[in-house]
């Protein structure tokens, strides 16, 4: 069997030039938009280019140039469904604007120093970290020198530019959502304790409750957001007989959701959200959330990266929506 086809290096832009009797110069002028060639020229080489099968090779045309378009992308949390979800409407986005995307897993347990050389081998023109709490001021600091960033869904960083959803409307409206449905017992399931995301929503949440007069039976927390933390913390608060439950985290909300369904106790309880994933519109679990403006916050994001001049380091807080569905169904008896 011939393999000679399969084992044949790629065309090189220099040879095509060769082949065609023009620059190497010409050669990637023409497959450069914007870039000044004659017309009847660009078309020749193109033409030539396709009957001899040649591609340019994008990595060795960013090597001569001083921007490689390429936007590194840094989480540590792909076990929430949220972070997939934003990642592919960021890389969408990104993609519109002639940008590609390279993803760091800054994965827990891994030596992170040795990640953030990683990240400086690749010359990216400009950082997105997404969420990352294990990374802290001084990490972000040498992520993003000399580039632009911008931080997704975190908070608490002066010099580098924020974009998320409007965490207290979000919660706030969570409340006031529940208060209209007779909940005034409400218990609370924290992710991480120590995100800034995490603590705005609790705060704006704790607030609307006593200015509604409702009480926060307890909050917990196993430190994560998984769904495997929302069944354990859902059980740990039915000691105290909640009306509802805030969830910070849809995940965590699922799994709570799940757990109730196990302990007769748990009959009645109202189950709220954060995020609005795709798995909360599941029948099974008809989960009422505050969805999270993904798009929004990724266009937003493409745009602070894509405009002229130095990113202003400020707090891009967007809207989001109150999503109503039977987890947090108005209780029968004891409503006010």
């Amino acid at each position: 069997m011939d393999h000679s086809k399969s084992t044949k290096k790629p065309m090189t832009s220099r040879e095509l030039a060769a082949l065609i009797g023009v620059s190497q110069s010409a050669v990637s002028r023409a497959f450069t938009p914007g870039s000044s060639i004659a017309r009847d020229l660009r078309e020749r080489i193109l033409m030539q280019a396709r009957e001899y099968g040649y591609q340019p090779n994008a990595i060795a045309s960013m090597l001569t140039k001083r921007r490689t378009n390429i936007v590194g992308i840094v989480v540590s949390d792909m076990r929430n469904p949220f972070y997939p979800a934003l990642i592919e409407k960021l890389t969408q986005a990104l993609q519109r604007a002639g940008l590609q995307s390279l993803l760091f897993n800054v994965t827990p347990g891994a030596e992170i120093e040795k990640q953030l050389v990683a990240i400086h081998t690749y010359n990216v023109d400009a950082v997105v970290v997404i969420a990352s709490t294990m990374l802290n001021s001084r990490m972000l600091t040498r992520i993003t020198e000399g580039r632009k960033a911008v931080l997704l869904n975190r908070i608490g960083h002066e010099d580098i530019a924020s974009v998320c959803c409007d965490n207290a409307l979000g919660a706030r409206l969570l409340v006031d959502h529940l208060y209209e449905a007779g909940h005034r017992r409400i218990g609370h399931v924290a992710g991480m304790t120590s995100s800034g995301i995490g603590m705005l929503r609790y705060s704006a949440f704790t607030s609307r409750l006593a200015e509604l007069g409702m009480r926060l039976t307890r909050t917990v927390s196993h430190e994560a957001f998984s769904y495997e933390a929302g069944w354990d913390s859902a059980l740990d608060l039915l000691a105290d007989e909640p009306d509802a439950i805030f969830f910070t985290s849809d995940i965590l909300a699922l799994g709570g959701i799940d757990a109730l369904r196990t302990d007769p106790r748990g009959a009645g309880v109202g189950v709220v959200g954060f995020d609005d994933i795709p798995m909360a519109a599941w029948p099974n679990y008809s989960l009422t959330t505050y969805r999270q403006p993904v798009s929004a916050i990724a266009e937003t994001t493409t745009r602070l990266l894509t405009e002229d001049g130095p990113t202003t380091p400020k707090l891009y807080s967007l809207p989001g929506e109150l999503v109503i569905r039977a987890s947090s169904a108005p209780r029968i008896t004891g409503a006010e």
